[in-house]
């Protein structure tokens, strides 16, 4: 149950595959001794990382792997720890786009009610026909189904493979070589010559969600990264990479949250009251952290290409598949 609910988030896209307890189990301590013991410290070390890398196309879930090993913290504590603590970015861009949630939802409410108006006019004589005007009518409406559409295609192969990506995948190895392959995809794709058809969010339509979506499965693999994924995807199917890169902040909202909300009520029976003040700490690190990267990356997609990302996952791949040999 734990590895079938958590499926799409960078972190929540491998998370279904979440670590297994290994031979030395994790001691959660309130102020333990040791850095891979549960508390404060490590806790302002996760959130750092996950605050830094949620929304990169560099992998949350890699990087929280390669630190995890690093540390020695593994095992169902550190699963849901690192569950858990992705609240803490998901709040920031929730706070950080919340005119645009509130407008998007509060047009797709007005929309939904205009679409069954359009539909019993019976204007047109085919379901294809009224869909297709309806997609230009009702753009707002759409672009929230379409985030359900994006969902679908890695909710379904991850049901399906969970169990063979959590028993060979789940490795600093794995990591290093998805690394270095996404690095490569990143610089290919910026290297295309593409028509930017999609200037606003409102535009991306159920077409583009599902291309998108199904460059999300990619992300199901340890590494890839669901921001990169759905942001190349998004690039591939016509999207400006302001636009691709704020709709793969927009999916990630309902699979994190989800993820994180059942993972942290699965985890009251492992964590103390003081543990979960520990991760109450990761949260605000990560939501803080967060928050300057998202205002940050999205001026910085304004002017620049991914390729300097790509250049960073190459060389990551290449160190961890040397230290970890």
């Amino acid at each position: 149950m734990r590895q079938s609910i958590l499926l799409l988030t960078d972190h929540a896209c491998s998370v279904m595959i979440a670590r297994q307890p290994e031979t030395q189990p994790t001691t959660i301590l309130l102020e333990g001794t040791h850095v891979n013991e549960w508390g404060p410290a490590l806790a302002i070390i996760l959130g750092i990382v996950e605050g830094l890398t949620e929304f990169l196309p560099v992998s949350s879930t890699g990087h929280l792997i390669l630190v995890g090993h690093a540390l020695g913290f593994t095992g169902d504590v550190a699963a849901n720890a690192e569950i858990s603590i992705q609240l803490g970015a998901i709040l920031a861009v929730m706070v950080f786009e919340r005119e645009k949630i509130a407008r998007l939802m509060s047009g797709a409410w007005e929309e939904q009610i205009a679409f069954r108006s359009f539909v019993k006019n019976g204007e047109h004589p085919t379901w294809i026909a009224c869909l297709k005007a309806s997609t230009r009518a009702h753009p707002q409406l759409w672009f929230i189904l379409g985030l359900g559409i994006a969902f679908l295609p890695a909710a379904l192969v991850g049901l399906l493979a969970h169990g063979w990506i959590k028993a060979h995948l789940f490795t600093p190895q794995t990591v290093a070589a998805t690394s270095i392959f996404g690095g490569i995809v990143i610089l290919l794709v910026e290297a295309l010559k593409r028509s930017n058809r999609v200037l606003q969010l409102e535009q991306v339509s159920p077409i583009h969600a599902l291309y998108i979506g199904l460059a999300q499965c990619a992300a199901l693999i340890p590494g890839m990264s669901r921001s990169g994924s759905t942001i190349i995807g998004g690039l591939l199917a016509g999207l400006d990479r302001k636009v691709a890169t704020e709709y793969s902040f927009f999916l990630a909202l309902p699979t994190i949250i989800a993820a994180t909300l059942y993972e942290t009520w699965k985890a009251r029976g492992t964590f103390t009251e003081q543990d979960f003040l520990a991760l109450g700490l990761g949260m605000v690190v990560s939501f803080l952290v967060a928050w300057g990267v998202i205002a940050a990356f999205l001026a910085y997609v304004k002017r620049h290409t991914l390729r300097v990302f790509a250049y960073y996952r190459i060389m990551l791949g290449i160190v961890v598949l040397l230290v970890f040999h």
